[in-house]
C-alpha cells in the first residue's frame, strides 16, 4: 500500500476516533494494527462511550415453566406421602438401604453425601432395631483442601454421635480430569458392627423385593 493509502486510513481513523470509536473498533474497521491506530489518533479529542450497565435478563419462559412444574410436583409429593405409617416407614428404610447400603455380611454400612438421606436412615435404624450407640462408627471421605473439621461437625450432628466415634478420615486427591464439582462436606460412611442387625435388614430387603405389587 502506498503513502496515499496510509494517509487515507489515518484520516479515516481520526474521523472515527472523534466519533468516539474505540481503538479496537477502528483497527478492525480499517484492517490495521491497534498500535498504528493509537499513533494516528493520539491527539484527537473524543468523548468516551458510557459504560453499559449489565443486562439482567428475566428468566426464560421454559425455565419458569420448569420451576413451576417442580414446585407442583413437590406439592403433589407432600400430598401423596404426608406422614408415613409404621409399615411405610419400614419399607422406605429397607428400600433406601437396598440402594445405598453394603450387602456384605458382618456389619451395617450406609454411605451417602445427602444429609437428609443419612438422617432418615439413622432414624429408621434406631426405630426398628435395638442399637448399642457405642458401636456406631462414622468415617468421612473428603477431598483434600476442603474443611475436615466442618465436615465432621456436620456429620456428627446428622448421625447423632460424638466425633470421638469417628474413624480416620479418607482425604481424596482432587483429580480435575474426573470431576470438577466436589461435595463440600464429603461422603459419610455410617458403620454399625452387628451381624444380627445386618442380617435382619437383608431379610427385610429380600422380603420387600419378593413381595407382590399392589394390583392395578
Amino acid at each position: 500500500m502506498g503513502y496515499r493509502g496510509k494517509t487515507v486510513e489515518k484520516e479515516r481513523a481520526r474521523t472515527l476516533r472523534a466519533a468516539s470509536w474505540t481503538l479496537a473498533e477502528i483497527a478492525t474497521e480499517l484492517n490495521v494494527s491497534r498500535s498504528s491506530v493509537s499513533v494516528w489518533v493520539r491527539d484527537v479529542w473524543f468523548e468516551p462511550k458510557p459504560r453499559h450497565r449489565p443486562i439482567f435478563r428475566n428468566p426464560s419462559s421454559l425455565r419458569l415453566a420448569k420451576l413451576a412444574q417442580i414446585e407442583e410436583m413437590n406439592q403433589w409429593g407432600r400430598e401423596q406421602i404426608s406422614v408415613l405409617s409404621e409399615a411405610a416407614f419400614l419399607a422406605a428404610g429397607v428400600a433406601l438401604y437396598a440402594g445405598e447400603g453394603a450387602k456384605k455380611d458382618g456389619s451395617v454400612n450406609f454411605a451417602n453425601t445427602n444429609s437428609e438421606m443419612v438422617s432418615f436412615f439413622c432414624s429408621w435404624l434406631r426405630h426398628f432395631f435395638e442399637i448399642d450407640e457405642s458401636r456406631v462408627r462414622v468415617r468421612v471421605y473428603l477431598h483434600q483442601g476442603l474443611d475436615l473439621d466442618a465436615a465432621e461437625e456436620h456429620w456428627a450432628k446428622i448421625v447423632g454421635v460424638p466425633r470421638s466415634q469417628f474413624n480416620q478420615p479418607y482425604r481424596a486427591v482432587a483429580d480435575p480430569s474426573i470431576r470438577t464439582n466436589k461435595h463440600e462436606l464429603g461422603c459419610v460412611y455410617v458403620v454399625y458392627s452387628c451381624s444380627k442387625t445386618h442380617r435382619g435388614i437383608m431379610g427385610l430387603q429380600r422380603a420387600l423385593l419378593s413381595s407382590q405389587s399392589i394390583p392395578g
